[in-house]
């Protein structure tokens, strides 16, 4: 009786008897030669039917399947270079285990709304799945780089009493008797657990408001954020630097079908390791001007104005000092640069824009106090963060990294709703 395996693991059974199960990916005939190219979701199989080699029965049930039918094949594995992962599968036998009738999509060209309609289908496709098992990497590493360096993964909560990231992009919901809030982001909790554990991190969903339809937007998105108990920005930039290159070269080695499948222009990729350049917001405003007029120093950056930076270098770019005004509550005040923050971007290649937002948190509790008055948020909302600065306030700094952007700009794909499994974006709930 032939075994069952996965076709991630054909290269182990050359010559042996197997059994996959899988999905019709593509199908074509040629008189006495039937090819099936199954898919599992672990890889592609070109199994081949000879009349004569495979039982009679087989080769007659060939004629019913379509697009995605879920069947089960029987074979000996052969090496064979041009098929798909370099192994194919002389066929057998041949089980219909379930139809598919109409499948939607098909090879012909489909625009976004149907292929976004159809998402749980469309996942099935080549590059989304290239595009996905990316991701998964990508999270891998992550969680790798930080475990690996002595990190304490801290989980923040969903619901929250208060804005994090400013009340305009706030997503509101009853908490029994008060109203709550789906998280912005998990770094006020991160600055408590940095004071508990010295080096911690938080990864998972955050929610923005946005009413926003851009490559880079979505509602829902994931994020990864470390803080770290007496670093300053400069330490910040650095951990980051050293995060960003960990998760490239990760991907460049593992993942390089992928990343073929994807069209991919390595090179790029393989340039991205540490020291990136560092630009003052002021250096960056100056670029910024010359090329595009219309923009007043002292704004935040546009989506065209970090691709006017990222355009000048082959490595990812800091941009630091960002004026206070135009930065979170949060965010401490260099003392030296009266009217700058002590925060940092990190804006990717090739116009990807910012993949990385952080900086050196304030530690002192009055100028946090009059900083949270100023933005018009409730003290109370804020009076167990104040006690981080009551009972031993210390010198800390973090960040934080979209997922789906870093995704996007390691793939190479123009717009973010490709780098998540099921997209949230303003006027998409569904599937």
């Amino acid at each position: 009786m032939a075994q069952k395996f996965y076709i991630e693991d054909l290269n182990k059974h050359v010559g042996q008897s197997v059994e996959l199960k899988g999905w019709v990916y593509n199908l074509r005939s040629s008189g006495k030669i039937k090819f099936l190219l199954l898919r599992d979701g672990t890889g592609l199989c070109q199994c081949v039917y000879f009349k004569g080699e495979c039982d009679d029965a087989s080769f007659e049930e060939f004629s019913k399947l379509t697009q995605e039918t879920c069947v089960t094949v029987t074979g000996v594995v052969k090496e064979e270079k041009r098929s798909p992962g370099g192994y194919e599968l002389s066929a057998r036998t041949l089980k219909i285990n379930a139809p598919s009738v109409d499948y939607p999509i098909g090879p012909k060209e489909h625009g976004p709304d149907f292929l976004l309609n159809n998402r749980h289908l469309w996942l099935r496709s080549k590059n989304q799945h290239a595009i996905i098992r990316l991701r998964a990497e990508i999270i891998k590493a992550i969680r790798d780089f930080f475990d690996g360096r002595g990190f304490t993964l801290v989980d923040a909560p969903i619901f929250t009493p208060s804005a994090c990231e400013g009340t305009s992009t706030l997503f509101e919901t009853e908490y029994f008797d008060e109203k709550a809030y789906l998280s912005q982001s998990g770094q006020l909790y991160m600055e408590a657990g940095a004071a508990a554990f010295g080096k911690v991190y938080c990864f998972g969903p955050t929610f923005r408001a946005e009413k926003s339809k851009t490559r880079r937007h979505l509602i829902e998105f994931w994020m990864v954020e470390p803080e770290v108990a007496f670093n300053d920005l400069y330490d910040n930039m650095e951990l980051a630097e050293q995060f960003v290159e960990y998760i490239v070269q990760r991907v460049l080695k593992n993942k390089s079908e992928e990343l073929k499948v994807l069209e991919r222009n390595v090179e790029v990729l393989a340039k991205v390791k540490a020291p990136f350049p560092r630009l003052h917001y002021k250096e960056a405003a100056e670029i910024i001007f010359k090329e595009n007029p219309q923009f007043k120093k002292g704004d935040d950056f546009g989506g065209t104005d970090e691709t006017i930076i990222s355009s000048k270098f082959e490595k990812p770019v800091f941009v630091h000092h960002y004026p206070s005004a135009i930065k979170a509550f949060y965010m401490k005040e260099d003392p030296s640069e009266p009217g700058s923050s002590m925060s940092c971007d990190l804006l990717a290649t090739e116009g990807y824009g910012e993949i990385i937002g952080g900086g050196q948190r304030e530690d002192d509790m009055i100028k946090l106090e009059a900083k949270v008055k100023e933005h018009g948020l409730k003290m109370e909302d804020f009076n167990w963060y104040f006690d981080l600065r009551r009972y031993g306030s210390f010198e800390h700094a973090g960040f934080g990294l979209g997922i789906e952007r870093t995704v996007s700009w390691i793939c190479g794909i123009s717009h973010v709703r490709e780098t998540i499994p099921f997209p949230r974006m303003y006027g998409r709930l569904r599937p």
